[in-house]
């Protein structure tokens, strides 16, 4: 049995105008089958609907189908994020496109169900937000759970690193994400990949996806370049009343050695990544959604894998004992209850606890990605951000101006000026940074604080 096409755009050629098309991908740079993307957009193809995590960032990601207006439709996690990178979906479309927002674990599910002949299914993830809003609802034990429907693919396009003449797949690192459930919620699955051997070649163990879930396989005419996404922050502090806070360094220093020894722990997109590079000869093993577990500090690209990256498609080294699945496994582990903590960032968040971290009206579009999913049984769930917005406004204030990701569910907030805590008294202060007193963080927070400052041993 051959599956092999000629070339992408042999292996594109049948699809049609209209047609739902999943592009599997992670972030905006990482694990996108570039030259199959590229053979669609070349086709000219008009009312797509687009389903993928992100949109990407180059010509041959999916963004490239939202811009030359072929797609009508955008089902993803990420229609826009904070600071632009690609810029909101809406925007980029010179014809009217209807985004349909949907958590990461959410997407992979709605697939998977696909695969699974199941109709639909209760789920508990973003009860609580306007992103579930007029869904059916039922209590099951007590808790509230929303019905999601499977999502139905006409083509899924993925990338591997290798396969074989029948179609099996042997994905590398943490590139595998979401390349399963988008071929198994396909009616057609065009997978691209860097090297094709001979059946027989892949040994059992090294198959993740196997032939029966794949239609097409096309080898990539040219070796793709490494890209990579570092975004570190500058060791420079923001100043508040004349002084400086703690620098982007310290403050996820600071959260790091709030971690326990012994303890499963989920780092954000932003601020939160920098915990990382805090926790050498620690007993605290790291999870990301894209499918590692037991990753380290972030790397320079010179000295880095491409197929080994963090949620927000840094470059991280690998401890011992690491493992790697894809984005299902992930969120498994997650919405199990298997992690200790979780750490987020936020734009905003109010007094009872609720926070907000995944659009605003500047946005014009939003950026879920897996923090609902990460909501349902996190642990401890410990936010990192600046104490204040650049322009001066509080960031913990007494209801969110935002729409929420989670409400009453925050542990602990970690700023450049405070440790501040959740209790049955409400936002308790515990510690100051370096140089400010309690009132000085009064007086930078909106949502009142009782003080109750950890005693320094």
């Amino acid at each position: 049995m051959d599956k092999v096409a000629t070339n992408a755009a042999d292996a594109v050629a049948d699809i049609d105008s209209g047609s739902v098309i999943g592009i599997a991908g992670f972030g905006v740079i990482h694990g996108f089958p570039v030259e199959l993307t590229a053979a669609v957009r070349a086709r000219e193809l008009r009312d797509l609907t687009i389903v993928c995590n992100s949109l990407g960032r180059d010509p041959a990601h999916p963004v490239s189908i939202v811009q030359a207006g072929q797609a009508s439709r955008l089902i993803a996690a990420f229609s826009a994020r904070a600071g632009g990178v690609a810029g909101a979906a809406t925007a980029l479309s010179p014809v009217p496109l209807d985004v349909e927002l949907v958590p990461q674990g959410i997407l992979v599910e709605r697939l998977r169900a696909v695969a699974a002949g199941i109709g639909a299914f209760y789920s508990p993830v973003g009860r609580d937000t306007v992103i579930t809003g007029g869904k059916e609802r039922r209590a099951f034990g007590g808790q509230t759970y929303v019905l999601e429907s499977p999502l139905h693919l006409d083509y899924a396009l993925i990338y591997a690193r290798k396969a074989d003449r029948a179609g099996n797949v042997s994905f590398r690192g943490t590139s595998q994400n979401f390349g399963p459930s988008f071929a198994k919620g396909a009616r057609v699955v065009i997978v691209e990949v860097d090297e094709l051997v001979e059946v027989g070649e892949l040994a059992p163990g090294e198959v993740d996806l196997a032939g029966i879930f794949v239609d097409r396989v096309v080898q990539r005419a040219e070796k793709a370049e490494p890209l990579w996404r570092v975004a570190r922050e500058t060791a420079e502090a923001r100043t508040y009343l004349g002084r400086p806070g703690r620098t982007a360094t310290q403050l996820a220093e600071r959260i790091a050695g709030l971690l326990p020894e012994g303890s499963y722990v989920n780092l954000g997109v932003g601020l939160p990544t920098m915990v990382s590079d805090h926790l050498d000869g620690r007993d605290v093993v790291l999870h990301a959604e894209n499918g590692v577990l037991g990753y380290g500090t972030r790397l320079a690209p010179e000295d880095a894998d491409p197929d080994y990256y963090n949620a927000g498609a840094e470059p991280v080294s690998l401890r011992p004992g690491a493992a790697v699945f894809d984005s299902t496994e992930a969120f498994e582990m997650a919405r199990s209850g298997r992690l200790t903590a979780v750490v987020l960032g936020a734009f905003q968040v109010d007094g009872r606890g609720s926070f907000a971290n995944w659009t605003t009206p500047q946005m014009g579009g939003g950026a879920i990605g897996g923090a609902m999913d990460l909501l349902v049984k996190p642990g401890r769930l410990i936010i990192a951000m600046w104490h204040c917005e650049r322009a001066g406004q509080p960031k913990i204030v007494n209801a969110c101006q935002y729409d929420v990701t989670g409400t009453e569910c925050v542990d602990l907030i970690v700023t450049d000026l405070a440790v501040i805590e959740r209790d049955g008294r409400g936002l308790v202060l515990r510690e100051c940074a370096p140089g400010f007193e309690p009132a000085d963080i009064a007086r930078l927070t909106e949502a009142p604080l009782v003080v109750d400052l950890w005693t320094v041993p």
